[in-house]
């Protein structure tokens, strides 16, 4: 599908593949990027029983994009992108290669199934300018439980993939994850759309906590450290000579 400027977006039969493609802005989220994927997403609700989600064979996502300006509208918008990978019709496929930081590790952790090659490696460095990842903890606890995600968000420190299979954060990891993906999507392509369609209905009725429902709490929290002059100044300062807060 053409007209995106984000990202890439094709189909093979029932089957979306949706790449982020902002490669020289290490695929960081933009405005742009959450409304065309919220886009894309739509359009897979009724012809596609699987969205797989992948990056770079580098990068997979970096988070904000801080050099571009806030989005207007909030963090709503980017919290219901992830509610939708983890609630809606479809099976949601993370294809994660290289670096997913702070918001990239918010798409993994809304997906059905994330499967890595070795290189991938995952972050949240929100805390070191004052921030932290109150959008993504809904979901990231949700797959891989309280502490984990509390000493992630803590300790600012990448995990390599072997860590991140161990916690329950990647479901399946390879060398050639393109063979691993494929063998995944032979087996999910078997699965009716209605059978998912009910599955991931009742799935997001069980689940704790409710996505849905910590969505305010989430873009509040989200909302008041982004309104700190302080945490903005920290990062304006690192964007602009990629110096942390600490260093002089």
């Amino acid at each position: 599908m053409s007209g995106y400027q984000t990202i890439k977006v094709r189909f093979q039969d029932d089957v979306c593949f949706i790449q982020i493609d902002r490669p020289t802005a290490n695929n960081t989220i933009n405005g742009d990027l959450v409304t065309e994927c919220n886009q894309a997403l739509l359009a897979c609700e009724e012809s596609a029983k699987i969205v797989v989600l992948s990056g770079s064979p580098e990068v997979f996502c970096l988070g904000a994009d801080f050099s571009a300006a806030p989005a207007h509208d909030g963090p709503g918008p980017l919290y219901d992108l992830w509610l939708k990978l983890a609630t809606g019709p479809f099976v949601t496929v993370a294809h994660v290669r290289g670096k997913a930081n702070a918001g990239g590790v918010g798409f993994v952790a809304a997906s059905d199934i994330v499967i890595a090659d070795e290189t991938a490696q995952f972050s949240l460095s929100e805390l070191l300018f004052g921030f932290y990842p109150a959008c993504v903890m809904p979901f990231l606890i949700r797959r891989i439980g309280f502490q984990k995600a509390h000493y992630l968000t803590l300790t600012t420190q990448p995990v390599t993939v072997s860590q991140a299979v161990d916690w329950g954060l990647v479901d399946a990891v390879g060398p050639q994850s393109d063979v691993l993906l494929r063998r995944h999507l032979l087996r999910l392509r078997r699965i009716t759309k209605v059978a998912i369609r009910r599955y991931k209905h009742y799935m997001s009725t069980i689940s704790q906590p409710n996505l849905a429902d910590l969505k305010s709490l989430a873009v509040a929290a989200n909302l008041e450290v982004f309104s700190d002059p302080d945490n903005l100044s920290a990062l304006a300062r690192y964007v602009e000579s990629g110096q942390f807060p600490w260093e002089k």
